[in-house]
């Protein structure tokens, strides 16, 4: 029963954040439940890059500071850490990172580490679908436990970043970059982060919903949206499936529940988990904004046939990342991050260039900028048929 059930709270402002988030945990059995004694126990954070607190692209300081002091009180070891990405997994960008994102403040008022280790891991995933191995940052690899500590908010590949996709993190730096390159669909990119997820194991997930993110996340194109909810559980993928549900996302566009449903994992429907706290209805914000979806009504009317015949289209029906050359001032973080080459930069300070026949549609570019400067755009076609 346990592994279904989802706890939820009302909070309102990050004032509030330790004594919601206490409540929470004592509700679920007390820290004790997920920290012995003596433990190392790693906090990732969702750090996407190195953005302040108030534009909701990363799990805000005041979260993790409460559950450091949580794990601390229970005699573990709190570490926060992250790999961010669109940069190399190093020390400097770390302590930078950190510094940017309220970090480091937080690790200081609750006597936590910050890990520093730029070292990496290659493990095996025995149970893997499609990862086998994978190189994972060294803090993660020997830690005796994960506590995931996601931030609710969209995704224009992913429709939206939860507990789940939140593990993708413990890919260090611009290794990420290859996995979207062999894995560039939603489908597929679903089952790498369910494969992480199987690694990881986290042992408790709580996701930051206090200033949510919605319209074009996960990044500075996204929008902050006041939520005031906090949602936890034992089970990421039962956090996730709450967690669409009450920003009203159809299950249909949520490409890691439809994995986890074709693997046999639950809960991946509403109806199999336990919602404490409120109800779905109660808690549902039913105008959230999602990214422009590419599925459309031809796409159900075609049935059997929807997905080859998505496959074929998904150019013309995909958004188009485009290079606003206002915005655009050189950094080259697209061209770095970009798994399909598909980026130029002419000469350093210039402005980027996008190949269109080279781009995979996989939206790293738009989705690490920190400009603002990548815009989707849709073809006529995709307007004509999106819902």
């Amino acid at each position: 029963m346990e592994e279904t059930q989802v706890y939820a709270a009302s909070c309102p402002d990050y004032s509030q954040a330790e004594t919601c988030i206490r409540a929470l945990v004592e509700q679920m059995g007390g820290m004790g439940r997920f920290v012995r004694p003596g433990e190392r126990i790693v906090l990732k954070a969702n750090l996407l890059r190195a953005a302040p607190p108030e534009s909701a692209i990363c799990t805000h300081p005041a979260v993790v500071e409460a559950v450091a002091k949580l794990v601390k009180e229970a005699g573990g070891t709190p570490v926060i850490c992250d790999s961010p990405g669109g940069a190399l997994h190093k020390e400097a960008v770390l302590r930078s990172l950190y510094e940017k994102t309220g970090m480091a403040a937080a690790a200081a008022a609750a006597g936590a580490e910050l890990s520093m280790d730029s070292s990496t891991r290659t493990v095996s995933l025995p149970e893997g679908k499609v990862l086998r191995q994978a190189e994972i940052i060294t803090p993660v690899a020997e830690a005796d436990g994960v506590i995931d500590l996601c931030k609710m908010k969209t995704h224009v590949l992913m429709s939206m970043t939860g507990a789940v996709k939140n593990l993708f993190g413990v890919i260090p730096g611009l290794s990420k970059v290859g996995y979207h390159a062999t894995h560039p669909d939603h489908e597929t990119f679903a089952d790498v982060l369910l494969d992480l997820t199987g690694y990881v194991k986290p042992r408790l997930s709580l996701m930051d919903g206090i200033l949510a993110m919605e319209g074009d996340g996960p990044g500075s194109s996204g929008t902050p949206r006041q939520a005031g909810l906090l949602l936890a559980a034992a089970n990421p993928l039962a956090l996730d499936t709450a967690a669409g549900a009450i920003m009203n996302l159809p299950r249909q566009d949520n490409p890691v529940l439809l994995a986890a449903e074709r693997r046999g994992l639950t809960p991946c429907r509403m109806e199999d988990v336990e919602l404490i706290g409120g109800t779905v209805e109660e808690l549902r914000m039913a105008d959230y904004k999602f990214p422009a979806s590419t599925k459309s009504n031809l796409m159900d009317f075609l049935g059997p046939l929807a997905r080859p015949a998505e496959r074929l289209c998904k150019k013309a029906l995909s958004q188009t990342p485009r290079i606003d050359g206002a915005k655009c001032v050189g950094c080259g973080i697209c061209a770095k991050s970009c798994p399909g080459q598909a980026i130029a930069m002419t000469a350093p300070g210039k402005k980027a260039r996008i190949s269109q026949k080279a781009c995979i549609h996989c939206y790293c570019c738009h989705e690490l900028c920190p400009q603002k400067a990548v815009e989707l755009h849709q073809s006529w076609l995709g307007r004509l048929l999106t819902k």
